[in-house]
């Protein structure tokens, strides 16, 4: 299994707390993602943004968290045969857990990169499929870990801090 983790500098004190913590969130949302249902696909991430809102988050903070976790979803949408978003709401940051079912990724180190995609024609006639899914959810997650390999599972950690 190939592993990418990427933190900002600012919370790198933090990323065992967040990993190895026994404190429960104070909110969890769970949603289940389908395959190729671009219908319901980012309702996930709509919920959260909402939970969020009512919680007093910066509307900046919010943005990064919707942007991060609509990404997601349709990448579990587009790329796997479907899966679960577990959102767990703390005082001070949200922890998303992205689950799927397969097929994993076989390359991450390319995954990353701007423009590469192994989108479907299907996928490209929605309007997905840029490449742009795992690079736009780097750069709005303060934590993001991603744990793949080709014929498996893909599970991808999510860390926004509000503050």
């Amino acid at each position: 299994m190939a592993e990418y983790i990427k933190v900002n500098p600012m919370y790198q004190d933090r990323i065992e707390e967040v990993f190895q913590t026994n404190i429960n969130p104070e909110i969890v949302l769970e949603f289940e993602i389908h395959e190729n249902d671009f219908v319901n696909s980012g309702k996930g991430s709509a919920e959260l943004k909402v939970t969020i809102k009512r919680l007093g988050v910066d509307p900046a903070i919010m943005r990064k968290v919707a942007v991060a976790a609509y990404e997601a979803e349709i990448n579990i949408t587009a790329h796997s045969r479907g899966g679960v978003m577990t959102s767990n709401i703390f005082p001070d940051y949200v922890h998303i857990v992205f689950q799927d079912r397969g097929p994993g990724i076989e390359d991450l180190s390319k995954a990353m990169t701007p423009g590469f995609s192994t989108a479907t024609d299907l996928v490209r006639e929605m309007g997905f499929g840029a490449g742009l899914g795992l690079p736009n959810i780097e750069r709005n997650s303060d934590i993001m870990k991603l744990d793949s390999a080709k014929n498996e599972s893909t599970k991808l950690d999510v860390i926004i801090f509000f503050h």
